[in-house]
């Protein structure tokens, strides 16, 4: 479509690629609690998942890399009375993980060393190193703060959000909700966390002061309502419902969130929860429909959300989680990946790839993603100090290398191309750039430089000419002027080229150039006719010679007369065809419907006609 305005985006055309059933993750028994958590969460080496168990709450842990149908009998995370219903990764230490029950308490599991659950002999459930009590009711979400080392919030159906030091087991700072809360965010040097509840109201928290910075009326929808900080932007995102049960999002500006930016945007009208993911390395969005099997993606760009895509499928998923940048596939042009629950039994991944060839890291795709290494420590965190955590080079992993480290405020240039530049040595000038015309002519020659064979001379020059007559066929008299060389002798003379055979005029010489070759006119040519010179160049100071000018003068006469013979035939023929025409016109305007003979006579005239026309 002319004048369609197409925005520059290199996410733009990001596809998800699902995954073969026997690469995903089968026979599992995944929770049918119907607490609205994600069910699933995932790292680098392990994927959690909530466990339907007997006997109390459990959760199993499986190794990444051990796809395809699970054993019958798997060893689980077992220690809670009641279901499990939320777990998180500690950020820094993938084999550390925190869980929250409908018993009302917090665990912290580590994951054992070689944990697999392809075992030849009898395996052990792993139990909790260490447990967190202080909530009265069910503990809903845990999260990790994101900057801090070793600090958790934990949100209760007690109203309460509390914020624990795992390594000594204290909770120090406690947020007080006026209902449940329903989601929770750390924004990105953990020091404020935003809250949705069930009173339909958004709260941004200044943790440490235990205090709301700001309370607003969020979505007013009867059902959850879902809240996802924007990384290292100071926005949040919320999803949730209308009164008329639409789906929502909003874009709210936590400096000032009275009113969302732009208003509510209403996604659909579709019953289920949608799950919020943000990821800061792309500026991009996904929304998880629970219920249903689409994922909508968004870029993040002039405070708006640009719709890129959304992946479709048949199979709707309960859970969703995404993985932590540090882990994708950057040799599959692989920007993100998630890991969706299908019908309680299996998860299957899906991989968010950008359409590029992969044969270089494409290094303007991905910006240094979170690393393992904290901001501050939890005593520094608690005092009052905070900081982002340092970023790891990608690049480096695509090396097959030790993650590079690199600062928390790196920003990539953001017209890196995307394959790496490779040096490429300049392309010699085209020859007539090279060639002085008589335009640019450069000083006279000095009397050493008449030195040399005459035959060596020549041999240079018919070299040239050659040259000329292959790549410059359509070149202009001015291009293909060259200062006069010395006298050629007869024998060189005699290897003159014999022109092609298609009729075309000849092209006059330069009348600048000095002491130029007769060159008989050949009507048949189809290259310009060069007139490449043969008479000595003059001594410094010196002028042509009569003999040099003459020869000119007889050579332009020449073609002079060629062209006006040409003229002549031309003129004769189109007065021929213009008389046919004419006679034609007239014997049929006489006949009409007139005898054979004089039709016959018309269709010889028409033949005659045509043939002069070619």
């Amino acid at each position: 479509m002319a004048g369609r305005f197409v925005r520059a985006s290199k996410y733009r055309h990001v596809f998800g690629k699902p995954t073969r059933k026997e690469s995903c993750y089968d026979n599992l028994h995944i929770s049918r609690n119907a607490w609205d958590t994600n069910l699933v969460k995932v790292n680098p080496e392990y994927l959690a998942v909530n466990w339907e168990a007997s006997g109390g709450g459990a959760f199993a842990v499986i190794p990444i890399n051990e796809k395809g149908r699970l054993p019958e009998q798997i060893p689980l995370f077992r220690g809670h009375t009641a279901p499990v219903l939320d777990t998180d990764w500690n950020p820094f230490n993938d084999r550390v993980i925190a869980s929250g029950s409908d018993d009302g308490k917090v665990f912290i599991w580590q994951v054992p060393q070689g944990f697999t659950l392809h075992h030849d002999d009898e395996f052990e459930d792993v139990a909790p190193v260490q447990r967190l009590q202080g909530h009265s009711r069910k503990v809903g979400q845990v999260l990790f703060n994101p900057a801090a080392e070793n600090i958790l919030a934990s949100a209760s159906g007690d109203y309460t959000i509390k914020l624990w030091d795992i390594g000594s087991g204290q909770s120090n700072l406690t947020l007080k909700h006026g209902d449940i809360v329903q989601s929770l965010s750390w924004n990105a040097n953990g020091t404020l966390l935003v809250t949705t509840s069930r009173d339909k109201r958004l709260r941004i928290w200044d943790v440490r002061q235990e205090r709301a910075a700001h309370e607003v009326q969020g979505h007013t929808g009867a059902k959850n309502s879902r809240v996802v900080w924007m990384g290292e932007h100071n926005r949040v995102v919320t999803t949730g419902f209308s009164k008329m049960s639409d789906r929502q999002m909003a874009l709210w500006d936590v400096g000032n969130p009275k009113e969302p930016i732009g208003g509510f945007t209403v996604l659909d009208s579709i019953s289920g929860v949608c799950m919020p993911f943000w990821d800061d390395g792309t500026n991009c969005l996904y929304l998880a429909g629970k219920g249903d099997g689409n994922i909508r993606y968004y870029e993040y760009e002039n405070d708006k959300f640009e719709f890129l895509s959304e992946y479709k499928s048949g199979d709707p998923q309960r859970g969703i989680a995404f993985l932590p940048r540090r882990g994708i596939n950057v040799h599959e042009n692989e920007v993100m990946r998630a890991y969706k629950t299908v019908n309680d039994s299996y998860i299957e991944p899906i991989a968010f790839t950008v359409p590029r060839r992969a044969e270089v890291f494409q290094s303007d795709i991905y910006p240094p993603a979170t690393g393992l290494k904290p901001a501050v420590s939890a005593a520094e965190w608690l005092s009052g100090k905070d900081g982002i955590p340092s970023k790891i080079d990608l690049g480096s992993i695509y090396e097959g290398n030790a993650p590079v480290e690199v600062p928390a405020d790196y920003k990539p240039p953001a017209s890196a191309p995307a394959p790496a530049p490779v040096p490429v040595k300049a392309p010699a000038p085209p020859k007539e750039d090279i060639q002085p015309t008589t335009s640019q002519r450069g000083p006279p020659p000095t009397l050493s430089e008449h030195k040399g064979s005459i035959a060596a001379m020549a041999s240079k020059f018919q070299d040239d000419d050659a040259e000329d007559d292959d790549d410059d066929d359509t070149s202009s008299f001015e291009d293909i002027s060259r200062p006069a060389q010395k006298s050629i002798p007869a024998e060189a003379k005699a290897e003159t080229k014999a022109s092609p055979t298609k009729t075309s005029p000849p092209k006059a010489a330069p009348v600048s150039q000095p002491a130029p070759r007769p060159v008989q006119p050949q009507p048949a040519s189809s290259k310009p006719i060069t007139i490449p010179t043969s008479s000595a160049i003059p001594a410094v100071g010196s002028t042509p010679s009569p003999s040099g000018t003459s020869s000119v003068e007889a050579s332009l006469e020449q073609i002079k007369s060629l062209l006006e013979t040409q003229m002549k035939t031309i003129n004769a023929q189109s007065e021929k065809i213009v008389h046919l025409a004419r006679e034609v016109d007239t014997l049929k305007t006489k006949v009409g419907a007139g005898t054979q003979d004089q039709s016959e006579r018309i269709r010889q005239l028409e033949l005659e006609l045509e043939a002069a026309r070619s």
